[in-house]
């Protein structure tokens, strides 16, 4: 990035030059007009009267005269800036960054309609798993701005939702049209962490990063989730697995003839195999039961996985005093000409 500007080499020299300014126009022109007031000097010639010399209109000259001398007032403000040695140049900052390169595999089956993550709301307006989610997994996208980040999505099935990209705008939409059931209702981790790889195994980033979200067990799919793990390590590629959902019986939302019921559905979170995938990879697993704590896995990711970045800057400068004594010389001596020509002062 390559950016013009003005900086004064010695700003300090204002500091103290201002103030000496400010103290010499006081004892220059408002001191004497003070003083003269209080104490003005009784006349030496009587007159009967003054009035007639009172309504006499002021001279003209006599106010142009005025701020003629006046002029040497900015003119020393203009060589105050000089002396404080104004320069203009480049300063050219150059960033370098080691990102990290992140896919996101999100379950999108039909467990995820479970409505326990928000426990802080009442029952009947309460967001799924997988609203919940993409909310979270949003702001943790708004955060890696250096970062290429992908999106996978798994059911039944798995499929790339987003490639890997640095315009996190289009992450965000094609994840906002993430809907439960778009890859079918089964689990098939094996299948959604190996699509992950396929996206990451080619990529020239120094780390690379799948972020596994799911709740439930591997049920579907041609590949087992440790064949996915084995493979992911052979690339260089660590898993974080995230288990999202409470321990024991989940409340569903179902619509009935009757209106809308809560039911109760055990969805068991095969933790043992997702500790196995994080392990094999270097990773590690996280178990979410609430919002809040999906909320701190997120940040703990964030931590966990820093982007390097480097600044170089480099600045040339130029000396510019003459944008300033320049034109205060030009006015001292404008000053100069005009009080010894059309308003010079007689004795």
């Amino acid at each position: 990035m390559n950016v013009r500007e003005l900086v004064f080499a010695d700003l300090w020299l204002l500091w103290v030059l201002v103030p000496l300014l400010l103290a010499w126009a006081a004892a220059r022109w408002a001191l004497p007009r003070l003083l003269a007031r209080r104490w003005a000097p009784s006349g030496a010639v009587r007159y009967s009267s003054v009035a007639r010399l009172k309504r006499l209109p002021p001279s003209a000259t006599l106010s142009l005269r005025r701020l003629v001398e006046a002029l040497r007032l900015p003119a020393l403000a203009l060589l105050m800036l000089a002396m404080a040695r104004p320069q203009t140049g480049h300063k050219l900052t150059q960033v370098t960054t080691e990102g990290v390169d992140i896919v996101l595999a999100l379950d999108t089956s039909g467990s995820m309609q479970a409505v326990d993550l928000d426990a802080d709301r009442p029952i009947t307006s309460r967001r799924n798993r997988l609203e919940v989610a993409k909310d979270v997994v949003e702001r943790f996208v708004a955060r890696r701005e250096h970062d290429q980040i992908g999106l996978v999505v798994f059911g039944a099935e798995a499929f790339t939702q987003c490639p890997l990209t640095l315009d996190h705008g289009i992450v965000a939409t094609f994840l906002e049209r993430v809907d439960i059931g778009v890859a079918g209702d089964a689990t098939a981790i094996g299948s959604g962490l190996a699509t992950a790889v396929k996206r990451l195994k080619d990529s020239p980033a120094k780390s690379k990063v799948v972020i596994l979200l799911t709740d439930g067990r591997s049920n579907a799919g041609p590949i087992a989730p440790r064949t996915a793990a084995e493979i992911a390590r052979t690339y260089g590629i660590k898993v974080y697995a995230v288990g999202a959902g409470t321990r024991g019986p989940a409340p569903f939302l179902v619509e009935t003839v009757f209106g809308r019921r809560v039911v109760y559905q055990d969805v068991e979170i095969d933790e043992q195999g997702l500790r196995e995938i994080a392990a094999l990879t270097g990773g590690e697993y996280f178990r979410a039961e609430d919002r809040q704590a999906l909320e701190g896995v997120y940040e703990e990711i964030d931590r966990l996985e820093k982007t390097e970045i480097t600044m170089q800057s480099y600045m040339e400068y130029n000396e510019r005093f003459r944008w300033f004594v320049l034109p205060a010389l030009a006015l001292l001596v404008g000053e100069v000409l005009l009080l010894g020509t059309r308003f010079r002062k007689l004795p």
